[in-house]
């Protein structure tokens, strides 16, 4: 498995709540703070302003935008920013039929969007790496995802047998679409394990950790990986994922730890070596290092 997969399939990205909505005329729309979940929208139709709170700037969205808002933060989307904003929840708590919430009446505008709740206190390992706002405006990015944000709103506007799975399936084929837009947009510019991926020889080291993490890694071993000399990869690895190999193996291993000690009954005994560690006792001063607490404090938290 991919980096990338590792990393959402322990996340476990839920998808709460998938809807369409649709407005005419001039209108605001205000939706509260999203309980640290990651909003993912997309612009079927029309035109409308995003703002998000403690965001200076505000982005105009146009047919085929996609957007991310992984801190969670309430938002407001409007024709005038200017314009008294209604509640979210009068709008999409509404009785209606289907799935597309409306404003106003009409079809000025169309929207997508998703809700996804993160699981486990690690979720950090990939919110940390976006910014409040990522946007995919690119004409070869709108055309990757258009298929998946269509065929949701396709779904939405005439619910078929089976139409919650396949709802559930675009959303996060429409997460992830996004997040490999704003990876291969930021490759040559942001820093974190995300951006790394798009580099081929910090994408096989890191892929080689998350493949084994049990395995005792050394630095130079990791620059065999990537076909690197040890020096000209340890200083390579550190510009672009922002910090040393051996570092993020352990930030990678504590987050598989604290997934193990969630989500099983494994004892540390158990846990331990199956991520490199000779003892319980080196286990656990590397987990309180990066966890911030004990192994066992964190099982009972």
């Amino acid at each position: 498995m991919d980096p990338l997969s590792n990393v959402l399939s322990l996340l476990k990205p839920r998808n709460y709540l998938s809807a369409g909505f649709e407005a005419g005329g001039d209108w605001s729309i205000q939706f509260p703070d999203q309980q640290e979940g990651i909003k993912c929208g997309a612009v079927v139709s029309g035109e409308c302003w995003l703002a998000v709170d403690g965001v200076t700037d505000v982005v105009r969205l146009r047919p085929g935008d996609c957007f991310l808002l992984p801190s969670g933060r309430p938002f407001r989307l409007a024709t005038d920013l200017a314009w008294p904003a209604v509640d979210a929840a009068s709008v999409f708590l509404a009785p209606r039929e289907g799935s597309i919430a409306r404003l106003n009446s009409g079809r000025d505008f169309s929207l997508v969007s998703s809700r996804f709740g993160l699981s486990g206190n690690h979720a950090g390992f990939l919110l940390r790496m976006l910014p409040p706002i990522v946007l995919i405006r690119d004409q070869a990015g709108q055309a990757v995802l258009r298929w998946s944000v269509e065929r949701m709103m396709q779904e939405l506007r005439d619910p078929q047998p089976g139409g919650f799975l396949v709802v559930e399936h675009l959303a996060h084929m429409i997460l992830l679409q996004a997040l490999r837009l704003h990876l291969a947009e930021g490759a040559a510019t942001g820093v974190g394990w995300l951006f790394a991926l798009a580099n081929k020889q910090m994408s096989a080291a890191i892929g080689a950790m998350h493949a084994d993490p049990a395995h005792r890694w050394t630095l130079q071993a990791l620059a065999s990986q990537a076909g690197m000399s040890r020096s000209s990869f340890a200083l390579k690895f550190k510009e672009t994922v922002g910090t040393s190999p051996l570092d993020y193996l352990t930030q990678w291993r504590m987050a598989l730890a604290a997934d193990r000690l969630e989500t099983s009954e494994d004892p540390l005994s158990i846990i331990a070596p199956s991520l490199g560690y000779e003892s319980e006792a080196a286990f656990s001063t590397a987990f309180k290092r990066v966890m911030g607490c004990s192994p066992r404090r964190y099982s009972r938290g």
